[in-house]
């Protein structure tokens, strides 16, 4: 897998016990993918293969620190495989052709076997997770696993609606990105046998990196480009998902209030054109902005704590490289 420099960062501040687990974490993956049939191994696999930059398994490992035992692998394989099993979800629901710049499993093969594929990358995540033997972990994933859903179901019904309100907006990504990422930090402490204030510190932290990520994706989504993101611009706009660059321009535009993104905005060429409109009202600044305070919110979460200088700076690493996406 290649690692994207500010990963790298991270990897090299966090402890020589990081880069292993790395390279486990993908060999892991790859036979998980492998063991379920040429057909699903095949769409499992690629889906695996296109997950990015491996950050919330990455945030297992640095939440756990260097304490961390054996079963902090399979905490961070459980993590990574139900990220990837909402995303091949959400493509289904989404009839996405692209993922980070590849064609989807739904564009490929087709909603049965990407339904499936989704379904098995969720059910091993469990399975993996359940060799821990820790109540406690299987509870802290069924949490956040139930929030993506519940997430996703707050997108659906607020699709297409002019009067969503950034409390509204905000809930939906606490649910449908922060849960997961606060998962993955809690995960990690509880597995390094954390004391209860540093594992809920840990989970605080995770959970405004979550929001600051999807604040700055939801900002990308309309700033693009296309080479940079793999989707084209606007395109959660042209699917009628109301995100916070919009909502906070239509607050600055009277004609962007009485837009109707179903019928305004029916084809890329409108949706970009919407993006360039969205720009011109000073609202890509000023969600940044509001993403930017998340990520010291996060940093802030870790001064309540007595961490190692070492864990410490992997995980302000992490927090600076949410923002250097959007830079």
């Amino acid at each position: 897998m290649a690692v994207a420099p500010t990963v790298e960062a991270v990897v090299a501040a966090g402890g020589t016990h990081i880069p292993p687990l790395m390279e486990a974490l993908d060999q892991r993956l790859a036979e998980l993918a492998a063991g379920h049939g040429a057909v699903l191994a095949r769409h499992g696999g690629a889906t695996i293969a296109a997950g990015g930059k491996r950050l919330r398994p990455l945030l297992v490992f640095v939440a756990a620190g260097e304490a961390a035992g054996p079963g902090v692998l399979r905490v961070a394989v459980a993590v990574e495989l139900l990220h990837s099993a909402t995303l091949v979800h959400d493509d289904v629901l989404d009839a996405a052709e692209l993922r980070r710049g590849r064609p989807t499993v739904v564009a490929t093969a087709g909603r049965g076997i990407a339904t499936a594929t989704g379904d098995l990358l969720f059910s091993r995540a469990f399975a993996e997770l359940r060799a821990n033997g820790r109540a406690d972990e299987v509870r802290v994933l069924s949490d956040a696993s139930s929030a993506l859903a519940l997430g996703e179901l707050l997108q659906r019904a607020d699709a297409f609606d002019a009067g969503v309100s950034v409390e509204r907006y905000l809930e939906r990504c606490e649910y449908k990105t922060a849960r997961l990422f606060q998962a993955a930090c809690e995960l990690g402490a509880l597995e390094s046998g954390a004391p209860t204030d540093r594992v809920e510190a840990l989970a605080a932290f995770g959970r405004r990196i979550g929001l600051a990520f999807q604040l700055l994706d939801d900002v990308l989504d309309v700033s693009g480009p296309a080479e940079r993101t793999g989707k084209h611009r606007g395109t959660d706009l042209l699917d009628g998902t109301i995100t916070l660059p919009l909502i906070l321009a239509r607050d600055r535009d009277r004609n962007l209030r009485e837009l109707d993104l179903r019928t305004s905005v029916t084809n890329p060429a409108e949706a970009e054109g919407l993006c360039e409109r969205i720009a011109d009202t000073g609202a890509l600044t000023d969600a940044r902005e509001d993403a930017l305070e998340y990520v010291q919110q996060a940093k802030a979460a870790l001064d309540e704590i007595d961490l190692p200088a070492r864990q410490r700076r992997a995980l302000e690493l992490v927090a600076d490289g949410v923002v250097e996406r959007y830079a």
